[in-house]
């Protein structure tokens, strides 16, 4: 095995050297870098390896605009996301590349269906669901008290977090008016929004805007994001668009409720009423009921997260994930 970045290592990098797996970084510059190509073309020349497997669209086509140098190899490309946000030239190439490749791997059904509609024949697409580990569930960890202190809230807070990019697909204002509304009546509500993006400065002057600052948290991109799901109560995300979410699953993973948007990808790991709620995309009100069912209904969401936490075990392990590629890799190059 040796893993081939285009642009940097990311933070992954110490892990794949520490595993004693070759790491080479191409050092891609720009969106349309040629030298990076010739670059990774020259690589994979030297390697000739038997299964070349790219991840999103730069990689993806990098990858199998270089497919003539390795003949025998086979080529799987990943996607992660309902791809809507793809401009027409992106689509366009996506489409004269089928030709190259092998199998496409969708994290999810309705990844899986975008991608047919685009073309890719059924017998070449498979879906693999995104692997989660199982942690401790958040109710009995003994830190909540400290991250609250942290985050300058009271004791008896209700936290409603978010984990992810402030980007429009993430409908992130539709949360902070379901705040600002419900916590006229449930002051004890406040949303934790970890993450950044392009959204991040309009978002606080929103919150500004409508005097909901004290109830509102910005903590930006946090290289430890995980640990704060200890201090929430219930997760939210309420995107227009996802692949499969790795923060719905982490949430559903440490026990939480979720209280998600009733998109294709959402529906596959969110269950209505059993490991929590869905609501329609831009519905804040929506987003406002549930929040305030679970304030008013002690046990719900423990309940409620423990089902989640349960259904991440035995439906999206990473074993589960790992088992999927091995068998993958197999049936395409027959051994």
């Amino acid at each position: 095995m040796q893993v081939i970045a285009l642009t940097r290592g990311g933070p992954l990098a110490a892990q794949i050297t520490a595993a004693d797996i070759p790491l080479t970084i191409i050092g891609k510059r720009s969106r349309f870098d040629p030298s990076s190509f010739w670059r990774l073309r020259r690589e994979l020349v030297r390697l000739q390896p038997q299964i070349l497997h790219t991840w999103l669209f730069a990689a993806n086509s990098y990858g199998r605009l270089c497919a003539g140098v390795i003949p025998r190899a086979k080529i799987v490309v990943s996607e992660r996301c309902v791809d809507t946000w793809k401009a027409g030239w992106q689509l366009w190439l996506d489409r004269q590349l089928i030709a190259r490749t092998d199998r496409l791997v969708g994290n999810s059904p309705s990844v899986v269906d975008f991608y047919r509609d685009l073309g890719v024949p059924s017998d070449r697409l498979t879906c693999i669901p995104n692997g989660i580990d199982v942690a401790e569930p958040v109710a009995h960890t003994a830190d909540r008290a400290k991250l609250l202190q942290e985050l300058q809230l009271p004791p008896d807070a209700f936290v409603a977090g978010f984990i992810g990019r402030l980007a429009r697909q993430k409908r992130v204002q539709d949360l902070i008016w379901a705040i600002e509304t419900l916590r006229q009546i449930r002051s004890q509500l406040h949303l934790v929004l970890i993450g950044d993006g392009p959204d991040r400065e309009q978002l606080e002057d929103f919150t500004r805007s409508i005097h909901c600052e004290e109830h509102v948290r910005f903590l930006g991109h946090l290289d430890d994001a995980g640990r704060f799901l200890s201090a929430f109560n219930v997760f939210c995300l309420a995107s227009s668009f996802e692949g499969m979410s790795n923060s719905v699953m982490e949430a559903m993973a440490a026990g939480l409720p979720v209280i998600a948007s009733d998109i294709a990808p959402n529906r596959e790991l969110v269950v209505p009423n059993e490991t929590g709620f869905l609501c329609k995309v831009g519905d804040s009100v929506g987003f406002m009921q549930y929040l305030r069912r679970l304030i008013d209904e002690p046990g719900l969401g423990e309940q409620l997260g423990a089902a989640g936490r349960e259904r991440i075990q035995t439906q999206f392990s990473v074993q589960r994930m790992v088992d999927g590629y091995a068998t993958l890799y197999r049936q395409l190059t027959g051994l």
